[in-house]
């Protein structure tokens, strides 16, 4: 694998200068796929603003000066992606990462409060030894419980310092949803129907915001029983 990455074939989730330089910088393999990834000292430099150049970001991420989701990381090419949050403690400042209308990832300003949680979707279900049940987030990250609960599709309200479940918001009828792919990415939208498909074909799912539509199923990304329970940028329901 090539540890560099022309700024002109990086992830179009990006949001950068594809003509300014040459090179930027490569997100290593981690919780979030490349394609949908933030490096860490891109973030820092670009996105934030803390700093002009790639010596400096590398300094600042190394130092121990951002979290991601309540975690000090200091490899400046840590992928950071959709729902984290980051946290610069000696400025008091926290953002988390959402999608905007036009697919790219972007920086939301949060309260100290919500910086304490995060979203997560569940992506799949194991039996681990002692017939435990394991949840496999979108992140990589993983939780053991107890009872079965939970199904694929739902998401988690997840407090970072007691790893504990605040909320469940249903992947089902009702449930006010971000689009997280295809042509409406950055919508929201409340689930009106779940179109199960007989093949080999994704499940479809018939969404009402702004205006009435359909996407595949993993493009829908609960947030909230009744309305967002985070904030959102640029967009707002009817």
């Amino acid at each position: 694998m090539s540890k560099h990455l022309k700024r002109l074939a990086a992830p179009r989730v990006l949001r950068i200068h594809r003509k300014e330089r040459v090179l930027t910088i490569r997100a290593a393999p981690g919780p979030h796929a490349l394609e949908y990834s933030i490096p860490l000292g891109l973030l820092v430099r670009d996105y934030l603003g803390l700093c002009d150049t790639y010596k400096e970001a590398r300094k600042i991420v190394s130092n121990g000066d951002i979290l991601v989701d309540g975690v000090k990381r200091k490899n400046f090419k840590f992928p950071c992606g959709l729902m984290d949050v980051i946290s610069i403690p000696k400025m008091r400042k926290n953002v988390r990462i959402l999608y905007d209308r036009n697919g790219k990832l972007t920086l939301n300003p949060i309260s100290e409060s919500d910086a304490e949680w995060k979203l997560c979707r569940i992506q799949n279900k194991t039996i681990t030894k002692g017939k435990k049940i394991q949840l496999n987030f979108h992140d990589g990250k993983n939780k053991l419980v107890e009872k079965d609960d939970y199904k694929t599709g739902d998401v988690l309200k997840i407090a970072f310092k007691e790893n504990k479940i605040d909320d469940v918001f249903k992947f089902d009828k009702g449930t006010v949803s971000m689009i997280i792919g295809g042509s409406h990415i950055g919508e929201i939208a409340s689930i009106e129907e779940i179109q199960i498909v007989a093949s080999s074909k994704p499940n479809l799912v018939n969404l009402k915001g702004e205006k009435e539509f359909s996407t595949i199923a993993a493009h829908v990304f609960p947030i909230g029983k009744n309305k967002p329970a985070i904030t959102l940028p640029e967009v707002k329901m009817l």
